[in-house]
Protein backbone atom coordinates (compact mmCIF):
# COMPACT_ATOMS: atom_id res chain seq x y z
CA UNK A 1 0.00 0.00 0.00
CA UNK A 2 1.60 2.50 -1.62
CA UNK A 3 1.33 5.87 -3.25
CA UNK A 4 3.23 5.75 -6.56
CA UNK A 5 4.92 9.18 -8.60
CA UNK A 6 2.59 9.66 -11.67
CA UNK A 7 4.80 10.17 -14.97
CA UNK A 8 4.03 13.28 -16.77
CA UNK A 9 4.21 14.23 -20.40
CA UNK A 10 6.54 13.91 -22.00
CA UNK A 11 8.42 11.27 -20.36
CA UNK A 12 9.62 8.49 -22.73
CA UNK A 13 7.87 5.55 -20.49
CA UNK A 14 4.12 6.85 -21.64
CA UNK A 15 5.30 6.03 -25.10
CA UNK A 16 6.47 2.23 -24.29
CA UNK A 17 4.16 -0.70 -25.11
CA UNK A 18 3.75 -2.84 -21.98
CA UNK A 19 4.89 -6.64 -21.22
CA UNK A 20 2.46 -9.23 -20.75
CA UNK A 21 2.33 -10.68 -17.03
CA UNK A 22 3.49 -13.73 -17.36
CA UNK A 23 1.70 -14.75 -13.76
CA UNK A 24 0.03 -13.29 -10.75
CA UNK A 25 2.78 -13.24 -7.93
CA UNK A 26 2.74 -11.15 -4.64
CA UNK A 27 4.65 -8.03 -6.73
CA UNK A 28 1.70 -7.90 -9.23
CA UNK A 29 -0.60 -7.76 -6.64
CA UNK A 30 1.21 -4.96 -4.68
CA UNK A 31 1.45 -3.24 -7.74
CA UNK A 32 -2.45 -3.69 -8.09
CA UNK A 33 -2.88 -2.10 -4.82
CA UNK A 34 -0.60 0.38 -5.39
CA UNK A 35 -1.54 1.75 -8.19
CA UNK A 36 -4.96 1.83 -6.47
CA UNK A 37 -3.36 3.70 -3.91
CA UNK A 38 -1.99 5.91 -6.37
CA UNK A 39 -5.49 6.77 -8.07
CA UNK A 40 -7.97 6.95 -5.48
CA UNK A 41 -5.27 9.53 -4.43
CA UNK A 42 -4.90 11.48 -7.44
CA UNK A 43 -8.08 11.19 -7.83
CA UNK A 44 -8.31 9.50 -10.98
CA UNK A 45 -11.13 7.14 -11.81
CA UNK A 46 -8.07 4.95 -14.20
CA UNK A 47 -4.75 4.32 -13.81
CA UNK A 48 -2.50 2.04 -15.90
CA UNK A 49 0.83 0.67 -14.89
CA UNK A 50 3.19 2.71 -17.53
CA UNK A 51 2.08 5.48 -15.92
CA UNK A 52 3.71 4.74 -12.40
CA UNK A 53 6.67 3.23 -14.33
CA UNK A 54 6.32 0.04 -14.52
CA UNK A 55 5.78 -1.39 -18.16
CA UNK A 56 3.36 -4.39 -17.10
CA UNK A 57 -0.31 -5.31 -18.82
CA UNK A 58 -2.33 -4.35 -15.93
CA UNK A 59 -4.98 -1.35 -15.60
CA UNK A 60 -6.93 -0.39 -12.78
CA UNK A 61 -10.30 1.41 -12.40
CA UNK A 62 -13.02 2.43 -10.56
CA UNK A 63 -16.28 4.39 -11.40
CA UNK A 64 -18.08 4.36 -8.22
CA UNK A 65 -19.50 7.97 -7.53
CA UNK A 66 -18.03 9.69 -3.96
CA UNK A 67 -21.10 8.87 -2.13
CA UNK A 68 -21.15 5.01 -3.29
CA UNK A 69 -18.87 2.12 -2.16
CA UNK A 70 -15.45 1.67 -3.78
CA UNK A 71 -15.15 -0.86 -6.71
CA UNK A 72 -12.34 -1.50 -7.83
CA UNK A 73 -11.61 -3.36 -11.29
CA UNK A 74 -7.88 -4.60 -11.74
CA UNK A 75 -7.81 -6.05 -15.33
CA UNK A 76 -4.44 -7.99 -16.11
CA UNK A 77 -2.96 -8.54 -20.00
CA UNK A 78 -6.70 -7.04 -20.91
CA UNK A 79 -7.70 -7.20 -24.92
CA UNK A 80 -10.54 -5.77 -26.05
CA UNK A 81 -12.50 -8.38 -28.51
CA UNK A 82 -15.09 -5.82 -30.22
CA UNK A 83 -16.16 -2.44 -30.80
CA UNK A 84 -19.45 -1.15 -31.44
CA UNK A 85 -19.79 0.92 -34.83
CA UNK A 86 -21.75 3.81 -32.79
CA UNK A 87 -19.62 6.18 -31.38
CA UNK A 88 -20.17 8.56 -28.61
CA UNK A 89 -17.63 12.01 -27.97
CA UNK A 90 -16.95 12.60 -24.23
CA UNK A 91 -14.76 14.85 -22.54
CA UNK A 92 -11.29 12.99 -20.95
CA UNK A 93 -8.66 13.91 -19.15
CA UNK A 94 -5.26 11.77 -17.91
CA UNK A 95 -3.42 12.05 -14.81
CA UNK A 96 -0.28 12.01 -16.89
CA UNK A 97 -1.76 15.33 -18.94
CA UNK A 98 -2.90 17.14 -15.66
CA UNK A 99 -5.45 19.94 -15.91
CA UNK A 100 -6.13 19.57 -19.51
CA UNK A 101 -9.73 18.21 -21.07
CA UNK A 102 -10.44 16.97 -24.74
CA UNK A 103 -13.58 16.21 -26.31
CA UNK A 104 -12.17 12.35 -27.61
CA UNK A 105 -14.77 9.85 -29.77
CA UNK A 106 -14.10 6.48 -29.40
CA UNK A 107 -16.75 3.57 -30.06
CA UNK A 108 -19.67 3.73 -27.42
CA UNK A 109 -19.47 0.06 -26.36
CA UNK A 110 -16.77 -3.05 -26.32
CA UNK A 111 -16.50 -6.39 -25.13
CA UNK A 112 -12.98 -7.14 -23.00
CA UNK A 113 -11.14 -10.20 -21.64
CA UNK A 114 -8.68 -9.58 -18.78
CA UNK A 115 -7.09 -11.49 -15.84
CA UNK A 116 -8.36 -11.06 -12.45
CA UNK A 117 -6.28 -11.14 -9.42
CA UNK A 118 -7.99 -14.61 -8.88
CA UNK A 119 -6.23 -15.47 -11.90
CA UNK A 120 -9.46 -16.13 -13.43
CA UNK A 121 -10.61 -15.25 -17.48
CA UNK A 122 -13.28 -12.56 -17.08
CA UNK A 123 -15.28 -11.51 -20.35
CA UNK A 124 -17.33 -8.48 -20.20
CA UNK A 125 -19.47 -6.29 -22.45
CA UNK A 126 -18.71 -2.68 -21.28
CA UNK A 127 -20.86 1.03 -22.35
CA UNK A 128 -20.65 4.44 -20.96
CA UNK A 129 -17.88 5.60 -19.03
CA UNK A 130 -17.16 2.07 -18.65
CA UNK A 131 -16.20 1.69 -22.11
CA UNK A 132 -14.77 5.14 -22.60
CA UNK A 133 -11.87 4.41 -19.34
CA UNK A 134 -11.03 0.76 -20.52
CA UNK A 135 -10.46 1.82 -23.86
CA UNK A 136 -8.66 4.84 -22.43
CA UNK A 137 -6.18 3.20 -20.34
CA UNK A 138 -5.77 0.06 -22.73
CA UNK A 139 -4.18 2.41 -24.56
CA UNK A 140 -1.53 3.33 -22.20
CA UNK A 141 -0.61 -0.22 -22.57
CA UNK A 142 0.17 0.42 -26.30
CA UNK A 143 1.87 4.02 -25.83
CA UNK A 144 -1.14 5.75 -26.60
CA UNK A 145 -2.38 8.96 -25.64
CA UNK A 146 -5.71 10.55 -25.53
CA UNK A 147 -4.30 13.24 -27.27
CA UNK A 148 -3.28 10.99 -29.91
CA UNK A 149 -6.90 11.62 -31.41
CA UNK A 150 -6.81 15.16 -31.31
CA UNK A 151 -5.69 17.00 -34.23
CA UNK A 152 -2.39 17.67 -34.90
CA UNK A 153 -2.47 21.15 -34.41
CA UNK A 154 -3.90 20.41 -30.98
CA UNK A 155 -1.97 17.97 -30.10
CA UNK A 156 1.23 19.52 -31.11
CA UNK A 157 0.32 22.39 -28.48
CA UNK A 158 -0.16 20.01 -25.74
CA UNK A 159 3.30 18.27 -26.18
CA UNK A 160 5.26 21.84 -26.75
CA UNK A 161 3.36 23.23 -23.40
CA UNK A 162 4.47 19.60 -21.19
CA UNK A 163 7.89 20.26 -23.02
CA UNK A 164 8.42 23.76 -21.89
CA UNK A 165 7.08 22.56 -18.17
CA UNK A 166 9.40 19.66 -18.23
CA UNK A 167 12.59 22.10 -19.48
CA UNK A 168 11.60 24.33 -16.71
CA UNK A 169 11.70 21.70 -13.74
CA UNK A 170 14.60 19.50 -15.22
Amino acid sequence: MAKRPILILPDERLRAIAEPIDKIDEGIRRLAEDMLDTMYDAPGIGLAAPQVGELRRIVVMDLSKDDEPKAPIVMINPEILSYSDDTVTTEEGCLSIPELYYEVERPAEIKVRYTNLEGETVEREAGDRLAICIQHELDHLDGVLYIDYLSRLKRDRVLKKFQKQARRAG
